[in-house]
């Protein structure tokens, strides 16, 4: 029965509704959970592949919900990365303790990554790390070409498809480990840039793309017994284009290709031209390939052949003669013109455009026997099979006298007809006879400078010489057959980016395999289409007006290569089964090495490599190696390759050693590997890392001990015992504790290992900067004291009263300060016996002294005439300091010990004072005493000296300043863990950082900065009293024996003296051994290099020294409170050298000018030979070569005249009487410029009243007898003597500057010593012929080089690109 209409559409409305709300149900769940992701945290997470040294520095990120399982995170991770999920763990690497740090997070959690602790807004960082010692899997390729299947990924994956960038929860754009071992997706393999090889790179590329040539390659055999494979151009070739073929890497490197070209790693920083390149390179290759298949190659391949011709217009003669060409260079503008070709096509036509020669440029006819009007062109006879285009963008601007780059937009075809550039009615011409170098002599031809090189020599074209004994028709015939099948196909585009001064080439090659263009980039490779190759035509697309290349883009063609389109020419490469035998066992023996390269690789990447350290059991010195073991082999394994790598098979046995984790910087052993001698390395080190946050020590012992177990979580303590009596500090103990230890257990402990009562026992901890701290509350917590990894204490348990006694007043606070601030010093004695040396110091006249002269020589009679040998002082000297020095201790002890602790330590270790009498230094000075600061005003002030003592007088003051300038800063070191030996036997670990201590701070430093350069004493107040008091100070000395090569007569002390000292007292100290007063000889500090330089400053003392620092004493007079070393230089103005140097002087504070010449007087005479008086010299400033301000006789030194250490001044002589007598004056030096006989005269001064430029002229006018309206003046440019050359004065200076005063833009003479050029300018420049234009040159360029100025502007000159032959570049074998 069929229903009703009405019983029909009821179940239908029914159904529509229902639909309806399902949808709208659905909609509304996407939204709300839409609504709900987008409210929902989102976790940031970056990972880092720690499992490979190459891959550490990569970084995964994933920005992730909140709700993400665990289980996701990882799969999304092995996704990201390309490894097989689960064969790697994360854990993680911000975790607040080791232990978060070391263990994996759970794969198969269905946590959420907020339960598991991600913290969202925060960056959560994680480590990708082996699983179970096992390298991650790499998951297999899905897709790729067919040259890519069946390849290894050495270090990591391609980015699979849908990897990069495919989900708005990943943030890194790509992903991939092997970026330089795997092919491109193209197929092809591109080459390493060495530095600058991109244009070598093109033209490899090019070539390799080339069918016929690398097939014509590849028939050549290499014949090993004729020559050296490394030089040998073609068979390197060979090799890269077989890598080229079959290497799987993306990229190869170059090197041996450049090798046989005779380049050192220097050529690949110089960029070259692509173009010479390739010409350079054919020719190399003609030479290399001469009697063999392959000889007359190039020629074949790129040569073609073209008329030069000149056509006398008024009887027809035409000579001509035949060259040949390897390319056509187009010019992109023509000279002269704003304009640019359009197109490769337009240019070609003006290349062959003939010009008239009428006018001054006519041509002599042979035939019409005088100058006729001509035309002269070129005509292309053969074009050749494969045809070269080079683009001229790089050109000459003589405006700006700069090589500028044309960035002008030159079109060019895909397919380039030549058939219209042959011209056929050349071969009817039937006055065509042979001329010699047609039109040679006319200048102006605009083909000249287009033409290339001809490579052939063929000796059968020569000039005007048809050799050909076909018939004219049978020629005409030939040429127009030629001439309709002229069509080019492009193939190669190679592409300069950059400027004139420096770019970047790389090439667009198409395949003649599949038609499909190419981008060769150096290293990387892809498909490009017709659009990139059209946007390398250039320019912009705007009208092409003169200024459009300055706006264009720089990225555009600059070599075309075409391709003839010859089905019956046209080869294809050749296949695998095609090669020649030779090449199929070079294909072999590269496949074997890429291999061999590959297991390489992977056995580096499974490769540990950490420093490792070991105390030489016998030598007792650290070495240092590093250890690299299989990550698979076991620890007793590694502990055998570290016994050999450290060479101790002589000195202990392999069951006397084990490695343990050590932390060298804070000489901290961290743990011991008790039971997993048979654990793999790559367990115990937690993979393969490129760097480790620790180090592995190879710890030995004697066959009677056993090792102590370390744990982690243990500090290690370096335990000193301090024998009071004998003020003997022990070499350290090593004791391990625990942070939250108490200070009474730690006693516990250093009791056990020392035997030691723990009752009486005082523990003092060096903490950082010597901070001697006394650990006096025994409930205290190693931690709460300042332990850390590593730490130094020293313990004394005596049951001596000094227990009772305040620590800072204490015997041992006394012996473990002297500890910690004494250093040892090598010190120099003198060679020669001081005494005629030391008498004329003390008669040599000085500022201060002359009063004191008798008294003075009274003072060192007795060391002078009772001279005793160093042995002898020093045997002496021992003998007395051995029974003294206990009771100098005990008077230092019984000293006032009320002072408050926070006053000096030096204070705090006085002893009583007996006055030194100087006269008998030699024999009544102890070597360990009290220093008594004498009166300030003969204390002699230290300042910085520049003076090198290896009598190099033309020190740079600049070098010295900056040598010199470490002598008052604070050297910090590390405790040397060598024991030195002091007083009675102490032990002494040098530390060479200036210290403060509880004891001293508050204090002011005894050694100053603020008057630095000033001279200036700072240790005394204005009062004129010390700030220093008798302060006690520790020296010893004995004899050394130096090195050889150091002077058979040269005497040694090693000295050991406490750094606090100043040098004035160190000085004092030295006395004995010197045998003159510290005020008659220096002290030098030597540097690296050997150099030495003078330490003056005697206020400061000797914390910037070191140890083993070594110092030279010389003998001479000292530099005085308020004095200054100075070096005087002659200026001679008109000499080569116009600086020269004559002595060292001393001028003093508060000193006249006039005083110091008459100081300088007789030093001129006896050291210098001038023999002057007082008013025939000057001494004027010098800065660098440049003279400066005339000092005026009246001047004061600080007062008028700035004075320092360094300082350097001018000493003039005067031809005449000083005409400088105010400051006012002004004084120049001028010289006359004579440009009708192209010569400079002397300098003259001239001196002037004021700043006025008339004054300047009339004085010229004067000196010279040029009319007061004529003169016209440039200032000189750069230093003193501001050397021009004559070729470019006239017209290089600011001539006549219209200025009214001297002191303003663009001159700026503001002080004496400017240099002043002036002329007549109604002088004519003469006219040089070019033979004596050029010979001027020569000379100048010579002269100027030798005074060190610049001849011209020149930029930064190209090396000239060659290829040697024999692979050795002090022999040129090409042609260049």
């Amino acid at each position: 029965m069929v229903p009703s209409e009405e019983n029909q559409l009821v179940p239908k409305e029914d159904m529509f509704w229902s639909c309806r709300q399902s949808i709208f149900a659905e909609m509304k769940k996407k939204f709300s959970q839409v609504e709900s992701a987008a409210e929902e945290p989102r976790v940031l997470c970056i990972i880092q592949d720690t499992t490979n040294s190459k891959t550490v520095n990569e970084r995964v990120t994933l920005n992730l919900p909140a709700s993400t399982p665990l289980k996701r995170l990882f799969e999304d991770v092995a996704s990201k990365v390309g490894y097989v999920n689960g064969t790697f763990d994360l854990v993680w690497g911000n975790g607040d303790n080791v232990a978060d740090m070391q263990t994996p997070i759970d794969p198969n959690s269905d946590k959420t990554i907020l339960d598991a602790g991600f913290e969202p807004g925060k960056k959560n960082f994680l480590h990708l790390t082996d699983r179970d010692g096992e390298q991650p899997h790499v998951m297999p390729e899905e897709s790729g070409t067919t040259d890519d299947s069946g390849q290894d990924r050495f270090i990591g994956p391609l980015p699979r498809e849908g990897s990069v960038g495919c989900t708005n929860d990943y943030v890194s754009q790509s992903y991939s480990y092997s970026s330089v071992l795997s092919k491109s997706e193209t197929g092809y393999v591109g080459l390493v840039n060495q530095a600058m090889t991109c244009y070598l790179n093109s033209l490899l590329q090019t070539l390799f793309m080339t069918p016929e040539f690398r097939n014509a390659l590849y028939k050549w055999e290499f014949e090993e017994s004729e020559e050296d494979p490394v030089t040998s151009i073609p068979y390197q070739l060979q090799r890269l284009f077989v890598l080229l073929q079959t290497s799987k890497k993306r990229a190869i490197e170059t090197t041996d290709v450049t090798r046989s070209f005779g380049w050192d790693s220097s050529e690949a920083w110089q960029q070259h031209d692509v173009q010479e390149l390739c010409r350079v390179m054919f020719d190399a290759l003609e030479q290399k390939w001469k009697q063999t298949e392959q000889a007359d190659l190039i020629n074949q391949l790129y040569q073609g052949k073209l008329k030069d011709y000149v056509r006398c217009l008024e009887c027809g003669y035409e000579g001509w003669r035949i060259d040949t060409y390897l390319d056509i260079p187009l010019v992109i503008r023509p000279y002269g013109s704003n304009q640019a070709f359009a197109s490769v096509e337009e240019a070609l036509h003006a290349f062959i455009q003939p010009e008239i020669l009428d006018g001054p440029n006519q041509y002599f006819c042979e035939r019409c026997k005088k100058k006729c009007d001509a035309r002269k062109g070129l005509r292309f006879l053969h074009f050749p099979y494969l045809l070269t285009l080079q683009l001229k963008r790089f050109d000459f601007d003589y405006t700006t006298m700069h090589r500028i780059k044309l960035n002008d937009r030159m079109t060019f075809p895909e397919e380039l007809d030549m058939s219209v550039f042959i011209d056929v009615e050349d071969e009817k011409s039937p006055q065509t006879e042979s001329c010699t170098d047609s039109g040679a002599e006319n200048e102006g031809s605009c083909h000249s400078d287009q033409m290339s090189n001809d490579f052939s020599n063929d000796d059968g074209v020569d000039e005007g010489i048809c050799l050909e004994s076909n018939s004219a028709a049978e020629r005409i015939s030939k040429a127009g057959s030629e001439k309709s099948s002229l069509l080019y196909e492009l193939f190669s585009v190679m592409v300069h980016s950059g400027s004139a001064a420096g770019g970047h080439y790389y090439a667009c090659i198409k395949s003649f395999s599949d038609d499909q263009w190419y981008s060769f980039n150096d290293q990387h490779v892809s498909k490009i289409t017709q659009e990139d190759i059209k946007k390398t035509y250039g320019g912009s697309s705007g009208s092409r007006g003169y200024y459009s290349s300055a706006f264009a883009s720089s990225t555009n063609a600059y070599m075309l290569i075409y391709r003839l389109k010859d089905p019956t020419r046209n080869a294809k490469f050749l296949e695998a089964h095609e090669y020649p035998e030779h090449i199929k066992q070079l294909v072999q023996k590269e496949r074997e090495l890429e291999e061999q390269e590959k297991r390489q690789r992977e056995i580096e990447r499974n490769t540990c490599k950490i420093k490792l350290f070991c105390m030489h059991p016998t030598k007792q010195i650290m070495m240092d190696n590093k250890l690299e073991v299989h990550k698979d082999r076991t620890l007793k394994e590694a502990v055998e390759i570290a016994y050999k790598l450290m060479d101790l098979e002589e000195a202990v046995p392999l069951d006397c050693c084990r490695l343990v984790k050590y932390d060298e910087f804070h000489d901290y052993l961290e743990r011991s590997y008790e039971g997993e001698e048979e654990t793999p390395m790559g367990l115990l080190l937690g993979g393969v890392k490129s760097t480790y946050m620790f180090d592995l020590l190879l710890e030995t012992r004697r066959p009677d001990q056993i090792f102590q177990c370390y744990k982690p979580g243990e500090v290690m303590v370096k335990v000193h015992v301090v024998d009071l009596k004998t003020e003997t500090v022990a070499p350290p103990i090593s004791v391990r504790a625990y942070l939250n230890q108490t200070v009474s257990e730690f006693k516990q402990l250093i009791s056990k290992a020392t035997h030691l009562p723990a009752e009486t026992m005082r523990v003092v901890l060096e903490r950082c900067y010597n901070d001697l701290r006394l650990l006096n509350v025994s409930s205290k917590t190693l931690k709460a004291e300042g332990f850390f990894r590593s730490n130094k204490v020293f313990t004394e348990s005596s049951e001596s009263l000094d227990r009772h006694v305040a620590y800072t007043d204490s015997h041992l606070w006394k012996l473990l300060d002297r500890h910690a601030n004494t250093i040892r010093l090598y010190v120099s004695l003198p060679e020669q016996s001081p005494g005629s040396q030391f008498r004329r110091a003390v008669y040599q006249k000085s500022s201060g002294d002359s009063g004191n002269l008798d008294e003075a020589c009274e003072r060192v009679k007795g060391p002078v005439g009772n001279m005793k040998s160093v042995e002898a002082i020093l045997e002496e000297s021992t003998e007395k300091l051995k029974s003294l020095s206990l009771q100098q201790q005990q008077e230092g002890d019984n000293g006032d010990s009320s002072k408050s602790t926070e006053a000096s330590d030096f204070e705090n270790i006085e002893s009583p004072l007996n006055e030194i009498d100087s006269s008998a230094s030699a024999e009544n000075r102890e070597l360990e005493n009290q220093i008594q600061i004498s009166d300030p005003e003969n204390l002699q002030s230290e300042e910085r000296s520049d003076s090198d003592v290896n009598n190099d007088r033309s020190t740079s003051s600049v070098d010295s300043d900056i040598l010199s300038s470490s002598h008052s800063s604070d050297t910090l070191c590390n405790v040397d863990n060598a024991p030195l030996p002091l007083a009675n036997g102490l032990d002494s670990h040098s530390i060479t950082s200036s210290r403060r201590s509880k004891a001293n701070q508050g204090k002011k430093e005894t050694w100053d900065t603020a008057e630095e350069d000033s001279g200036t004493d700072s240790e005394y107040d204005e009062s004129g009293k010390s700030r220093g008091e008798a302060q006690y100070m520790y020296f010893k000395s004995e004899p050394y024996t130096a090195d050889e090569g150091s002077g058979e007569r040269q005497k040694w002390l090693m000295v050991h003296v406490d750094k606090r000292i100043t040098l004035s007292a160190f000085k004092q100290h030295l006395e004995p051994f010197v045998g003159v007063p510290s005020s008659h000889f220096k002290v030098f500090r030597v540097y690296a290099s050997n150099q030495e330089f003078e330490s003056v400053r005697l206020t400061e003392t000797l914390s910037s020294f070191s140890d083993d620092n070594k110092i030279t004493i010389r003998l001479g007079r000292a530099l005085k409170k308020g004095e200054y070393r100075v070096k005087v230089y002659q200026l001679l103005v008109n000499e080569p050298e116009p600086c020269k140097f004559l002595l060292d002087a001393v001028f003093a504070k508060g000193m006249t000018v006039r005083q110091s010449k008459e100081e300088l007087l007789p030093q001129l005479r006896e050291q210098c030979g001038l023999d002057l008086t007082i008013d025939r010299f000057r001494l004027r400033k010098k800065s660098w070569k440049n003279p400066g301000t005339v000092f005026l006789d009246y001047h004061i030194y600080e007062e008028d005249i700035n004075i320092s250490s360094n300082w350097e001044v001018f000493l003039e002589i005067l031809d005449g009487i000083e005409k400088m007598k105010s400051m006012s004056q002004l004084a120049v030096l001028s010289r006359r410029w004579r440009p009708s006989e192209m010569k400079l005269d002397s300098f003259q001064e001239v001196v002037l009243e004021s700043s006025s430029v008339e004054e300047l002229k009339e004085k010229l006018s004067e000196v010279s007898g040029i009319p007061l309206e004529n003169i016209e003046f440039a200032k000189g440019r750069g230093t003193f003597p501001c050397d021009i050359s004559i070729l470019e004065i006239h017209q290089d200076l600011d001539w006549n500057p219209k200025v009214s005063t001297l002191n303003v833009w663009p001159l700026y003479i503001c002080d004496d010593g400017a240099v002043i050029f002036y002329r007549d300018k109604t002088e004519e420049l003469m006219e040089l012929t070019d033979e004596q234009r050029n010979e001027l040159m020569k000379k100048e360029s010579s002269r100027l080089q030798k005074t060190g100025h610049r001849v011209t502007y020149s930029p930064r000159k190209e090396k000239a690109l060659k290829i040697y032959l024999d692979g050795a570049p002090n022999k040129d074998l090409t042609q260049d």
